[in-house]
């Protein structure tokens, strides 16, 4: 039933329903008992077993019936946009369910992006209701001006008087027989999710439920997921695959949206009390909890695969994790996008022993080849839109260009920012190419090596640099944590500046060491010819910005404008280093 084209088939032989959120349906009458997603209560105390709330796979099923049936008592039709601010968790993944049950298009966006993005991507999304915490309604009521069309309200947790519209628990109380399955194809329309807007404006992707349908083949096949395992979930959206491909969801103990601050011995001892065999994490998330598990020296032994995405993972902490796994663990690095996930793969192994050197010497970062049915190409780079295929020039093996991919995992369109589709879309026939905004080259081996994003790339008089392969080398010296590369002035008369984060214990804690620490740095650039214009290294006062959904990737935009204002603010010149060093 995984096979991609077997399921069309069945699909249209109506054995199967075109709506992902019947395979939720067919998982709980295979194993309603078993548990679907288990969320932990209380404090959390090391000396003792956390305790846990449980839904079954048949609690699961039932509850998002009701609440489905609830919606549509409320008068929730087919194509409507509903917005979902619920916290991550099993209300979070009920509801979802729900939602697509009735055919409704859930609009998802990450809330840490700041009110004023928040409320702009939420007012080009026209959703039709809410279904939030108490404190998303208020600011929607606060700014009802912006949502005319949002009728359809519930609220999620404690109700207020203020609140007039109903809660969740009165649509739970709403018999499960009364939901009567709406009509859904392959391409009607399942939910809006926004990108981050790491490299740009935060934009609404439209996912179908054939979107949905490929992201959980390509998955399930490429990795050998079967039903019964259990996984460790620090991203939600792999939280919901797990519930269709039988896997139980064991929601970490930590704040979705700052995955660089979690406690290491929460996720490791969830780990062990639930026999965890599989986890996802953002690479900001296992740099934490590896290096944590290398300085205590634990161990996790039921934990047999790994996963991390969202922004390169550096190869010291494929080492970390690996130590802490059994022998015959594997640690993979999907790669891909909100616009296309899942795009390629590599094991860690590979890594370790054939990239990472190269890598470390810049160039690029490896994410391996291309899942089953994407296609790519590696194209010259262009900043301007193409919109026919006829305009694309397809580079040669070793040639860095931009990736862009199709497949059925593919996003054909944005609903918001609908003029960032010219730029990122490219027709071919009745297909349609996506621009992934990397730039990079295939190995003679099928792989693609990454080497920075487009948007990011600095072009200076003597060339062009790109973030990946210039970093790369620096983050070699062991005092570094991650270092930035961005460029003052216009292209391609940019001047490249070294922006570098030190590991904390390693901040220099005087002017003596930061040159001596700067120093060392320029040393290592002089080794490689693409590093030695990078003369100008500054040391950042906190932590590099980032995005808030994986914590990972690296704000440069921002870094670039710091850049810019120390230069030309002689105040600011003068007060970041005593801020820094404590004086």
């Amino acid at each position: 039933m995984n096979d991609p084209a077997r399921r069309l088939a069945d699909q249209a032989d109506g054995e199967l329903s075109a709506n992902v959120a019947s395979r939720l349906t067919t998982m709980a009458s295979q194993m309603p008992s078993a548990a679907a997603i288990a969320v932990p209560v209380g404090r959390y105390k090391a000396s003792r077993p956390r305790d846990y709330t449980v839904m079954s796979f048949a609690d699961l099923e039932l509850a998002s019936s009701s609440i489905a049936a609830g919606l549509q008592q409320m008068g929730i039709e087919p194509g409507m946009r509903i917005v979902l601010l619920v916290r991550f968790g099993a209300e979070f993944i009920t509801l979802v369910f729900a939602l697509m049950k009735v055919g409704a298009i859930i609009v998802l966006v990450d809330p840490g992006m700041g009110r004023k993005n928040l409320i702009r991507c939420l007012e080009e999304a026209r959703p039709d209701g809410f279904i939030g915490i108490p404190l998303a309604h208020v600011v929607r009521m606060a700014t009802r001006h912006r949502f005319p069309q949002a009728r359809f309200n519930v609220t999620v947790g404690r109700r207020y008087g203020f609140l007039p519209h109903p809660t969740l628990e009165q649509l739970s109380g709403t018999p499960s027989g009364m939901y009567c399955p709406p009509q859904v194809e392959l391409d009607t329309p399942a939910a809006i999710i926004f990108t981050t807007g790491s490299t740009g404006p935060p934009k609404g992707v439209l996912y179908t439920h054939r979107t949905f349908h490929g992201q959980v083949d390509a998955i399930q096949q490429h990795y050998g997921i079967e039903p019964g395992g259990v996984d460790l979930s620090g991203f939600p959206l792999f939280g919901l695959f797990n519930a269709v491909m039988g896997t139980t969801t064991v929601i970490p103990d930590m704040d979705p949206t700052r995955p660089a601050d979690v406690d290491p011995p929460r996720i490791l001892d969830a780990i062990d009390q639930w026999q965890v065999d599989q986890a996802f994490g953002s690479p900001a998330l296992w740099t934490r909890v590896g290096r944590y598990a290398q300085e205590v020296q634990r161990t996790v032994p039921s934990l047999r695969r790994v996963f991390s995405a969202g922004a390169p993972v550096p190869p010291q902490v494929l080492r970390w994790v690996r130590r802490m796994m059994p022998e015959d663990g594997q640690m993979f690095t999907p790669y891909g996008a909100t616009e296309a996930l899942p795009v390629a793969s590599i094991e860690s192994r590979e890594v370790l022993e054939q990239t990472a050197s190269l890598a470390e010497q810049g160039a690029g970062t490896c994410v391996g080849r291309k899942f089953d049915g994407i296609q790519w190409k590696v194209i010259a780079i262009d900043d301007g839109p193409l919109q026919d295929i006829s305009q694309v020039r397809e580079l040669g093996v070793g040639e860095i260009g931009e990736l862009m991919v199709r497949g059925e995992v593919v996003t054909q369109q944005y609903v918001t920012r609908c003029d960032q589709n010219a730029l990122h879309k490219v027709a071919d026939g009745d297909q349609m190419w996506h621009r992934m905004g990397d730039v990079g080259y295939l190995d003679d081996q099928g792989r693609f090596w990454c080497c920075g994003r487009k948007s990011q790339r600095v072009q200076t008089a003597a060339g062009t640099l790109f973030t990946e392969q210039v970093e790369a080398v620096f983050n070699n010296h062991p005092r570094v944590h991650r270092t930035a590369l961005v460029g003052t002035g216009s292209p391609p008369q940019q001047r490249p500046v070294l922006v570098i984060e030190t590991w904390p214990e390693h901040r220099p804690r005087d002017d003596e060491q930061l040159k001596k620490l700067i120093a060392e740095l320029r040393q290592l650039g002089l080794g490689y010819q693409h590093t030695r214009s990078v003369e100008q290294i500054l040391l950042y006062p906190d932590r590099l910005p980032t995005d808030i959904r994986h914590n990972s990737k690296i704000f440069r935009e921002q870094l670039a404008q710091w850049v810019m204002r120390r230069a030309v603010s002689p105040s600011l010149r003068g007060s970041w280093p005593r801020r820094l060093f404590g004086r």
